[in-house]
């Protein structure tokens, strides 16, 4: 089975147009040369912006190769193949909502609370902006066939507790600002399911959830 079979996510395409050029040992020997790893993320960066774009559907090699304006068996040199460039595109995707999310949190004006900086990420989170489309998709790949896709899941967690944890108070304690941020962590996720499947009208988006979120997260700090 291709990537993700029922998405439309091709591997096999690639497999059957590579099978003459598998590449031998040691020919990735130089990628780990700075000019190769300039090299390696440039390519990364394009293919990444394709995705934004147009998302998970229909994607393989020889579309990022058409993205990234080379061929498919310069990407095999830089990557090990469709599932490794997907995984590194889709965590390039989340590397760069959280950047939008922390100036979203930290930026002029914004309420020096926790609370208030979960309401000014919601937005950023919500919009259609960073390859939203894409890591919807990525999400869904991952339950779809966690077996092959479960890492694209657990790379969210890794991008993004990080960022919640130091939206937390600094007078908290390490534990407390773990415990709140995976709780902060697992509320946004499913309210954002839920918008992206059940619709917005007649509160069916979450948004009542979220507004008690933020309530909780309000009387947790000011417990202290």
């Amino acid at each position: 089975m291709c990537i993700g079979e029922a998405w439309g996510v091709n591997e096999d395409s690639d497999h059957a147009a590579a099978a003459d050029d598998a590449a031998p040992a040691g020919y990735r020997r130089s990628a780990g040369t700075p000019r190769a790893q300039a090299r390696r993320r440039e390519l990364l960066e394009l293919v990444t912006d394709d995705l934004a774009e147009h998302g998970l559907v229909d994607f393989s090699l020889r579309r990022a190769a058409k993205a990234a304006g080379t061929t498919h068996k310069v990407l095999l040199y830089h990557f090990d193949g469709a599932e490794d460039l997907l995984r590194e595109s889709v965590e390039l995707l989340r590397e760069r909502r959280v950047a939008s999310s922390l100036a979203a949190a930290f930026g002029p004006g914004q309420v020096p609370s926790l609370a208030g900086r979960v309401r000014a990420v919601w937005p950023v989170l919500t919009g259609s902006g960073e390859g939203q489309r894409a890591l919807d998709q990525a999400l869904g790949l991952a339950m779809y066939d966690p077996g092959r896709h479960a890492a694209i899941a657990v790379d969210a967690a890794g991008h993004f507790l990080p960022a919640l944890r130091d939206m937390c108070p600094p007078r908290w304690s390490d534990q407390r600002k773990d415990e709140i941020a995976e709780l902060v962590f697992a509320a946004l996720r499913g309210f954002l399911v839920q918008r992206r499947t059940g619709g917005t009208d007649g509160g069916s988006g979450g948004e009542a959830g979220f507004e008690a979120l933020l309530r909780m997260l309000e009387r947790e700090e000011a417990a202290d």
